[in-house]
């Protein structure tokens, strides 16, 4: 049988590297091969996808001997909480490849970090070894450095060095809770499997290694107060490197939540629960009101991500403190599609922005108006991105944020507060549509050109799964309750 998962993990990491080996290749022959890896990529996950998983463990497993003298192995695999985000990673780097087919400065360099960090991004997903898992997760970083730092915006040194130096420093503690899983095994292995089944630390030492988890991926989430870097990372980010940003890497601290923090100290995660929830609820609340303040169109998607991650942080947290399993499952369920819908969402927003700023070379609401009447096709799909953003029912966030509220309200009355956040959002979406595109344009604009051939191939793939996943979130939904379903018992 093929190695799926090791096929799809490391296709996009060839594809770079035949790119960099060819001798002085022209644009398009850097373009197409890497398109063409991401394809391939993508129908390797989607064979992931057709073959399923259990409702128990890990499904699709490979493992290799890598370093068998301290327990470490190349051991990959998936269930239903990291097959959809492999799928996703699939999907956003292949239109994020064809969106970056026009760029000429450096796209051999370029298109081969994108590719890189696809390879990152599926193995973080995919990784069942604590060595192989830190090792994804970090080389992911100096990838993202780098496409900041080269083909960023004005201020994009600062941005990048501030980026580099939060989430370096942010995984250090990651590390250590590696670390400490590993000397608290009965038999010392890095097989993360042994570590969710029996979890090795108990009391005190279960206790810091949360901590030292929830640092990490606060971080990474970004979760309100660590989320400073990421306005400006964003903001300064070409639109592929906000896209990859928002859509997957921030899901990393997210799945590192479930992955690690619920499942390998289950105990310790329920004792600071309620704790954990309050930065879920200060996040998303936080997130809300930062975006409403925004002029920058960028700058408000970023802190709407910030919103969206804080409701995963709150199904987290409900799922680590009630005994329940009905509550639990559905926690779960919802936050995991979350993740999966988010990309989605926030891909489609960032893309159409940067799409924006490349015809008015500005992102600033104030200086545009009636833009439906001038660019129709790009106006109407920001507004279905931005309905679906702000939790519309038929669109993909509705059915994921209406689960996380269900079971918190089901556990807590705080959910009551969470909803306020869908209420701000709203608003500041309808503002952003008022003052963009609305009205009489300006004459400055009424020569803008709508949308050409590949910004479609982009925008469209992304808002049909978002549809897709608002109207019949079955098709993931059934996927991601095989694991959750059984990880609650």
């Amino acid at each position: 049988m093929l190695p799926l998962v090791s096929l799809t993990l490391f296709l996009p990491l060839a594809g770079a590297v035949l790119i960099l080996c060819l001798p002085k290749p022209t644009a398009r022959t850097v373009h197409g091969i890497a398109i063409a890896s991401a394809a391939l990529t993508l129908v390797g996950a989607l064979a992931m996808w057709l073959q399923g998983v259990s409702g128990e463990g890990f499904s699709q497993v490979e493992e290799l001997e890598w370093i068998p003298a301290i327990g470490a192995a190349y051991r990959v695999g998936v269930d239903g909480i990291s097959l959809p985000l492999v799928l996703l990673s699939a999907v956003l780097f292949l239109v994020a490849l064809i969106y970056a087919s026009s760029l000429r400065d450096r796209p051999r360099a370029y298109v081969a970090l994108v590719l890189l960090l696809e390879t990152t991004a599926i193995g973080t997903f995919s990784a069942l070894d604590g060595i192989l898992f830190y090792v994804f997760f970090e080389v992911s970083l100096v990838s993202m450095y780098f496409m900041i730092a080269g083909w960023g915006h004005e201020d994009r040194q600062r941005a990048a060095l501030m980026f580099f130096i939060y989430t370096l420093l942010g995984s250090l503690p990651l590390l250590l809770a590696i670390l400490g899983l590993y000397l608290g095994s009965p038999e010392p292995t890095f097989d993360m499997r042994a570590w969710i089944a029996n979890p090795p630390l108990e009391g005190a030492a279960a206790m810091w290694a949360l901590i030292a988890m929830l640092i990490t991926f606060a971080v990474k989430i970004p979760a309100v107060p660590l989320h400073t870097w990421l306005p400006a990372a964003h903001v300064q980010a070409p639109t592929v490197g906000s896209v990859i940003l928002a859509g997957i890497m921030l899901k990393f601290g997210t799945y590192g939540l479930v992955r690690f923090a619920l499942q390998m100290t289950p105990e310790a995660f329920r004792e600071a629960g309620i704790v954990v929830l309050v930065f879920g609820v200060v996040s998303a609340i936080y997130g809300a009101f930062a975006a409403l303040a925004q002029t920058d169109l960028k700058r408000l998607v970023a802190y709407t991500s910030v919103n969206h991650m804080g409701y995963v942080i709150v199904g987290v947290a409900v799922a680590a403190l009630t005994l329940d399993p009905a509550i639990r499952a559905t926690a779960l369920d919802g936050a995991v599609l979350q993740m999966f819908s988010h990309g989605l969402v926030t891909g489609a927003l960032f893309f159409l922005v940067g799409m924006i700023q490349e015809r008015a070379d500005t992102r600033e609401m104030g200086e545009f108006g009636g833009l439906l009447k001038t660019v129709p096709l790009l106006g109407w799909f920001f507004v279905l991105a931005a309905f679906a953003s702000l939790g519309l029912p038929g669109l993909a966030h509705f059915p994921a944020e209406f689960q996380i509220f269900l079971a918190t309200l089901g556990t807590t009355p705080i959910a009551v507060v969470v909803v306020l956040g869908i209420a701000i959002i709203a608003g500041t979406f309808l503002k952003a549509l008022r003052e963009t595109f609305m009205g009489e344009p300006l004459k400055r604009w009424h020569a803008m050109p709508d949308l050409g051939m590949r910004e479609l191939l982009v925008v469209v793939p992304l808002l049909l799964l978002t549809v897709a996943t608002g109207v019949a979130p079955s098709w993931v939904l059934d996927v991601i309750h095989r694991t959750t379903s059984a990880l609650v018992l």
